[in-house]
């Protein structure tokens, strides 16, 4: 079944994981993409480990587990575009091509002959979207994006971690690069946005994403409060600004997260801890009153809460209907039934590794859902195949680009 994006071909330049996450997104769609790296090095995040996925003998490869997340459904050619018959090739794949992504600091690519002006005169239909850490326009555009700088900057950290007055207190980064990832998904709603458009237009345009951008966007409601109240948010560690009770709370054996979004869930939480009367209480009744008084509330959730295991209120939480849930480890979540059910884990075979088990993609498309296609590839796996047939060069040509280290 063909992709919802087949027929579309995209050159991606970029690498580490924002412009990646998106390159994968789009071949997870039926996208066919063609990874072009440094000849020898290539993505930074190769080698990025430990830990190296292992051979079928259970050695470590050269092949990090971290480039293993957002390089699948990608063809990788080897390219070096610092000299002038490697920027004739990427230029002839960029003719060839619907969309490139890339992330170089700005202007890095015009030195090249690569930047959206100069592919866009040779194609107006391209699509041509940048990624940076600051965008293409302003005082700190030329300063080089970091996920957990613009995570610093971006407002994020603020937000996150416990109050300086608690043990561990602190500004504290997300677990994972999210700002990276969320600007990924950004490029790849610009995308669609832009192809979208070209439908109608016959025009390709340039797409400017920028980490701090989609950082500050991704504030939501932490930024509309500070808007509109006027009040600088603090760190609340788990807890919520807005809703409460919505954090973890120990158990007599570990600790559970409780989400009550209303009051109904609210008086269903009190009925299961056999106390309806905290329900009813003027100081709980609805959101706005538990909010004023959080800590008094907290305080009564937590005794409660400490005085049974983490599997006995959950059965009883759940049946009930109250928004809960426990803190998993990795290894519990993959042997979570809803996501064993769910399929969200995945084995592709892999060149040296075998079967190579990755993460699956959230996308579910009902027409043309997505596909797994090729695994992450080796360094230059696909130069030949990709120059030969896209470019028509012959066995000649790509045999002397090879012994002059173009290719």
């Amino acid at each position: 079944m063909a992709g919802a994006l087949s027929g579309i071909r995209v050159l991606d330049l970029s690498r580490v994981l924002a412009g990646p996450w998106a390159a994968q997104t789009l071949g997870d769609m039926g996208a066919e993409v063609i990874k072009v790296e440094r000849p020898n090095t290539g993505d930074d995040t190769r080698s990025w480990g430990p830990p190296y996925v292992k051979d079928a003998n259970g050695e470590p490869t050269r092949e990090s587990a971290y480039f293993m997340c957002a390089n699948r459904n990608k063809k990788s050619v080897t390219i070096d575009f610092t000299r002038p018959e490697g920027q004739k090739l990427v230029r002839q794949l960029a003719a060839k091509s619907d969309i490139v992504v890339e992330n170089f600091k700005v202007g890095g690519l015009k030195q090249y002959g690569l930047d959206y002006a100069s592919l866009s005169a040779i194609d107006p239909r391209l699509i041509y979207c940048s990624i940076t850490g600051f965008g293409q326009t302003g005082p700190y555009a030329p300063r080089p994006g970091y996920d957990f700088l613009i995570q610093a900057m971006g407002g994020l950290m603020s937000v996150t971690g416990h109050s300086d007055g608690q043990p561990g207190g602190g500004p504290m980064k997300v677990g994972v690069a999210l700002t990276d990832v969320m600007t990924g998904l950004y490029a790849t709603i610009a995308v669609l946005g832009a192809l979208a458009a070209r439908g109608n237009t016959g025009r390709g345009q340039h797409i400017d994403m920028s980490l701090l951008d989609v950082q500050v966007a991704c504030l939501a409601s932490q930024a509309m409060n500070y808007l509109h109240g006027g009040v600088i948010p603090g760190r609340l560690g788990n807890a919520h600004p807005n809703v409460v009770p919505y954090q973890d709370f120990p158990t007599a054996d570990g600790s559970i997260i409780l989400a009550v979004g209303n009051d109904n869930q609210f008086a269903k939480l009190c009925a299961v801890l056999e106390r309806p009367e905290l329900a009813a209480d003027s100081r709980f009744v609805s959101n706005a009153a538990r909010v004023a008084n959080r800590n008094e509330l907290v305080s009564i959730l937590r005794s409660l809460i400490s005085q049974r295991t983490t599997d006995a209120w959950l059965a009883q939480l759940e049946s009930a209907g109250v928004p809960s849930g426990p803190v998993n480890t990795l290894d519990r979540v993959f042997r979570d039934p809803q996501v064993i059910d769910r399929s969200l884990k995945i084995e592709m075979e892999h060149t040296q590794a075998g079967p190579l088990p990755l993460i699956a993609s959230p996308v579910r498309l009902s027409d043309t859902p997505v596909e797994y296609r090729l695994a992450p590839p080796l360094l230059g796996e696909h130069t030949a195949d990709v120059l030969s047939t896209v470019l028509n060069l012959d066995r000649e040509a790509l045999a002397r680009l090879a012994s002059e280290n173009v290719i």
